[in-house]
């Protein structure tokens, strides 16, 4: 038998852009664990380029920025996670475990008619 998984992935999206989710998500707490953008962006297998698109497009769709960076001198540059981007993970990890609680009954249900 089969077994299946219940897997939601969450978006915020402003307009045309997704302020939020679940790879933007895992890329805060990288920046968090690792203080770099660069370093964050190696330990999910992501380039620095897309690492940085994806900062950007948080800042840019939240009222202060979610990231902060700092550029380079003696001690190199580095990146922050802001109390607005502590507080916005928290809400949206919260989120996740609310809609998995909401949905796990109908999911049940569900995954009892596929195939098995």
């Amino acid at each position: 038998m089969k077994e299946q998984n219940l897997k939601l992935q969450i978006r915020i999206l402003l307009e045309q852009n997704i302020a939020f989710g679940p790879g933007k998500a895992d890329l805060l707490e990288a920046i968090e664990k690792t203080g770099s953008i660069s370093q964050a962006a190696k330990s999910m297998n992501m380039s620095y380029r897309r690492a940085w698109q994806l900062v950007d497009t948080m800042n840019q769709c939240f009222e202060t920025a979610l990231v902060e960076t700092q550029t380079g001198g003696t001690h190199g540059g580095g990146a922050t996670v802001t109390a607005l981007g502590q507080k916005v993970l928290q809400h949206y990890r919260q989120m996740e475990i609310n809609a998995r609680q909401a949905l796990e009954h109908d999911y049940q249900i569900m995954s009892s008619y596929l195939k098995k």
